[in-house]
């Protein structure tokens, strides 16, 4: 719709130009929406832009362009309101044609091409491999996977990346947890379980299937075992334990470390898959210590000139970039830090020949984003096509009750026991019901419940209508619209003009929502469309006798159905057609 509008528009401009009138023609022409429809379907702000440079009042200048205005079929009058706002009222006959794109188009309605051309990588969630997903971690993956659809929809080349952290020492606390319960099971661990350890369920079942594969194999490494209650410092503890198992287990510690590892991630994998979040590569930060790549890229800073040695670590001086401290890249074990691997990571997204790297992290991660856009104007490349989206917590809540959690305790709802309590829809649903950068509050309650208050529910039940209108006429005998043929210039009434307005505004919906990152405009969209309809659906008697009319208000109900199918597999939620 505002592109019939602004190709008017256009022409009176153009116009105007070649009469001397105006000095030139802005690139962009904005075109808003008025809250009232009273004020017209589309407002322009162009007399006021101009005013300056034409040296007139903007009044004046409306009423030029206004005259200039070439005779259009979609606008059937305008009005200049205020100090020179150009309010443009359209014709039936421009929202029946909105009815014909969608029949049209059908799942492509909506489309476009803006990012055609465009290769993005976006990696999200990327949690540690410690353990079962829990909610937190779902809000990033339903974020991400709804941001890859949008985005593909608006014509970009996507590729989903899982980051696996498997090289760090969050990942020997884990194999040092599980030796622990291994132990335990066979009645060996001489004091109490450490605090700092993962102590999850989900620890000691690793470590049945451990003693299940290698039986007694490794229990030889719990001789000399470094009493831990005796240490003050947790962490201390915890790393002395490490070392000795590195040690005394020697190339058996792969099979321990895997032990852990395979398993959590294989149950990662699983459960994203089943919440409808697919990925084109999981990437193992162990590859790039293997490869090379993280001795690479530190030796690129190295070369440049700016690392330097403190104490026998090896430091990145990030200051010079902009970053409020320096950073090290190699400690004086000689051991690579988690920013090391960072670097090298982000240097090989860009060696893929990526247009742009969307990285979605969670909150807590904002120190590091100077930091790694620091390493990237060190090694000379474009740290603008970097872009970092922070995902704030959700927090969960049972009625009134706010859920604690806890990783390390292993005192968490997983996103498994979300997904089978609420179901996906909800989930994907409830976790895009606010800005990324937002806090979410994920009420169980209400997306339990099948009423109007549940916007999914809401949603749904909207698309569900629409084919339970089709059995109904089916049942009577009822003949029901073919794709052409169908008289649309019978929709005259306001909630039918209304309604067809709210489908022109998902192209829009959908072009703003990939061009700032936010999947809640669609989530949004898709309610307020919702409720337009409901309201048609019970003012509006559907199923007349009258079969023209009959056809024509099917075909409306057809294409907002259509409509809220469209938005909702872009959010990862399905369109049921009965509830």
């Amino acid at each position: 719709m505002k592109a019939f509008v602004s190709q008017a528009l256009q022409g009176a401009l153009q116009q105007l130009h070649a009469q001397g009138s105006i000095p030139g023609i802005p690139a962009a022409l904005e075109l808003d929406r008025p809250k009232q429809v009273e004020h017209g379907h589309l407002a322009s702000n162009i007399a006021l832009l101009l005013a300056k440079a034409v040296g007139r009042k903007p009044r004046d200048i409306a009423n030029d362009i206004v005259a200039a205005l070439p005779a259009s079929e979609w606008i059937a009058r305008t009005e200049i309101a205020g100090p020179g706002f150009i309010n443009f009222f359209l014709r039936p006959a421009a929202f029946h044609a909105v009815i014909h794109r969608v029949r049209t188009e059908k799942e492509r309605f909506g489309a476009n091409r803006n990012g055609a051309g465009q290769r993005l990588q976006l990696e999200f969630v990327s949690a540690n491999p410690t353990g079962p997903l829990h909610v937190g971690h779902g809000r990033g993956a339903a974020y991400g996977a709804s941001l890859a659809n949008i985005l593909r929809f608006n014509g970009f080349d996507i590729f989903c990346e899982y980051y696996v952290n498997d090289a760090g020492r969050q990942m020997d606390i884990l194999a040092a947890s599980v030796y622990l319960r291994y132990l335990e099971a066979a009645g060996a661990l001489p004091w109490p379980f450490p605090e700092n350890g993962y102590r999850g369920d989900y620890v000691g079942e690793i470590a049945a299937h451990l003693r299940e594969q290698v039986g007694d194999r490794l229990q030889h490494a719990a001789a000399g075992l470094p009493n831990l209650p005796e240490m003050s410092d947790g962490d201390i503890a915890i790393d002395a334990l490490i070392a000795h198992l590195k040690q005394s287990l020697g190339a058996d510690y792969r099979t321990l470390h895997s032990a852990g590892l395979d398993e959590i991630l294989a149950d990662i994998r699983e459960d994203l898959e089943g919440f409808g979040v697919h990925y084109e590569r999981w990437y193992s930060e162990r590859s790039l210590m293997d490869t090379g790549a993280v001795d690479a890229a530190v030796a690129a800073l190295e070369k440049a000139g700016h690392c330097y040695t403190q104490e026998g670590a090896l430091w990145f001086r990030a200051t010079a970039f902009d970053d409020d401290k320096d950073r090290v890249l190699r400690r004086d074990n000689g051991a690579y830090t988690y920013f090391a691997s960072d670097v090298a990571y982000h240097a090989e997204k860009f060696a893929r020949g990526f247009t742009h790297v969307i990285d979605m992290w969670g909150a807590d991660h904002h120190g590091y984003v100077p930091r790694v856009k620091a390493a990237l104007r060190a090694l000379g490349l474009d740290d603008q096509q970097l872009e970092v989206v922070l995902v704030q917590f959700a927090i969960l809540y049972r009625g009134t009750e706010k859920v604690s959690m806890s990783t390390r305790a292993g005192e968490f709802v997983t996103l498994r026991e979300l997904r089978e309590e609420v179901g996906n829809d909800a989930a994907r649903f409830f976790y895009v019901l606010r800005r990324a950068d937002q806090h979410l509050d994920f009420d169980l309650e209400l997306a339990k419940k099948h009423s109007e208050e549940n916007p999914v529910f809401y949603i749904q039940y909207a698309h569900a209508r629409v084919y339970s209108l089709l059995r109904q006429a089916a049942e009577k005998g009822l003949s029901l619209p073919s794709a052409d043929g169908v008289d649309l210039e019978i929709l005259q009434e306001s909630r039918e003009i209304a309604l067809a307005d709210a489908l022109w505004r998902f192209p829009e919906v959908v072009a703003t929502a990939a061009r700032d990152r936010e999947p809640h405009q669609i989530a949004f969209y898709l309610r307020e469309l919702a409720a337009a309809f409901h309201t048609y659906y019970n003012s509006t008697r559907i199923l007349v006798e009258e079969t023209p009319l009959r056809h024509a208000r099917l075909t409306l109900c057809l294409t907002v159905a259509q409509t809220i199918a469209n938005g909702l597999r872009l959010l990862g939620v399905s369109a049921p057609e009965q509830m």
